[in-house]
């Protein structure tokens, strides 16, 4: 069967811009280590471009800009625009128009990356055809606003060109000639654009497919602790459409977001402010809800399939079942009258949501 292209809809700019810097990375840089390796400036470049245009896509471009998560004086957002720019994702302006439309219309025929329309089109694909007619950019009047903002949406791809590339690799130049300035351009540049791309582009596809849901199973989102330390913490990507203005992705302490951490530090140099936090109540009756909600789903699995389970099992959950539906009550009336929950007791409850999904998990193993 012959291969059916929508030729009308291909966006050959983008289609041929990622070819060439798939083919650059996968067989030009891996070249240029083999026959000159890499130096210690070289790898110096690589890093210090991967950290810089990686946070700046998520500290910048997705939890500053489209989601508002927190307010940044202009070094800050001077600094995310440019190296954002260097990643080539084309500029903040459409990024969060992207990103806005798929919070809003997640799983649906309007999610840009809709992950229902398949792994290859949430990973890439929506980048290479293009949606007719093109949606406006009718969600982003506040960044309209913005001088920096504007002034990036007109000059992203020159500032990619020139400070993305160029400048790798007139820095790899100076250190070694022109040698270096190759190695600059292919490592620091087109190497680590390939990468950054390709973690960017892992979480509207990776983290919509693999990966738990503890706090809401509403959409495909999906926490990915692999994928947050690829993503400077981006991997907590249930949680984050749970709550989507939280400055944190990785809300626990113990969760591995650089990106929180760097925000919180720039909050304490006084080059960040109005760090939005959802309350710690909020998130635990969530929790409580979906491991409630996943227990009545699996208990009429189980009810409708016939299946024999162990009676002690068994009520082991309908007792961890009662006593949650006890907390989810008492914490929502608590909210509701702004009345303080005690540590303990949140800590308590979190830990039966947990018992009860575990609780459940052996159910099945349990012999009857």
């Amino acid at each position: 069967m012959p291969l059916r292209v929508p030729y009308k809809r291909v966006d050959w700019i983008n289609t041929g811009f990622l070819l060439t810097v798939t083919l650059t990375a996968l067989i030009a840089a891996p070249w240029y280590l083999w026959k000159h390796g890499m130096s210690g400036f070289l790898a110096g470049m690589f890093v210090f471009y991967s950290i810089a245009t990686g946070m700046s896509i998520t500290l910048g471009y997705h939890r500053l800009f489209s989601h508002l998560s927190f307010k940044a004086k202009w070094p800050v957002r001077f600094f995310t625009l440019v190296f954002g720019a260097c990643a080539f994702e084309n500029s903040v302006l459409n990024w969060a128009s992207d990103h806005r439309r798929h919070h809003k219309h997640v799983d649906d025929d309007d999610d840009p990356y809709n992950i229902n329309n398949g792994f290859f089109w949430a990973h890439i694909g929506w980048i290479l055809f293009k949606v007719l007619p093109e949606p406006p950019l009718d969600n982003v009047a506040d960044l309209r606003k913005d001088k920096l903002v504007m002034w990036q949406h007109r000059w992203d791809k020159l500032i990619a060109m020139v400070v993305g590339l160029a400048l790798p690799a007139a820095l790899g130049y100076w250190h070694s000639g022109a040698v270096g300035a190759l190695g600059g351009f292919l490592i620091a540049g087109a190497l680590r654009v390939f990468v950054v791309q390709q973690c960017t582009f892992f979480i509207n596809s990776l983290c919509h497919t693999i990966g738990r849901q503890p706090y809401s199973s509403k959409n495909s989102a999906r926490d990915s602790t692999v994928m947050a330390f690829l993503t400077f913490g981006e991997g907590y990507h249930n949680f984050h459409h749970a709550f989507q203005h939280d400055y944190r992705n990785g809300v626990k302490p113990w969760n591995f977001d650089p990106t929180k951490w760097a925000i919180w530090l720039l909050s304490k140099l006084g080059l960040a402010s109005d760090l939005r936090t959802v309350p710690e109540p909020k998130i635990i009756l969530a929790e409580i809800a979906e491991a409630r909600r996943r227990a009545d789903e699996h208990l009429a699995q189980i009810t409708q399939s016939g299946v024999s389970v162990c009676e002690k099992a068994l009520a082991t959950v309908h007792d961890l079942q009662e006593r949650l539906a006890a907390a989810y009550h008492e914490l929502e009336a608590a909210m509701a009258a702004k009345a303080e929950t005690s540590r303990q007791a949140l800590s308590r409850w979190r830990k039966e949501a947990r018992e009860l999904l575990d609780a459940l998990s052996r159910l099945d193993l349990q012999p009857a």
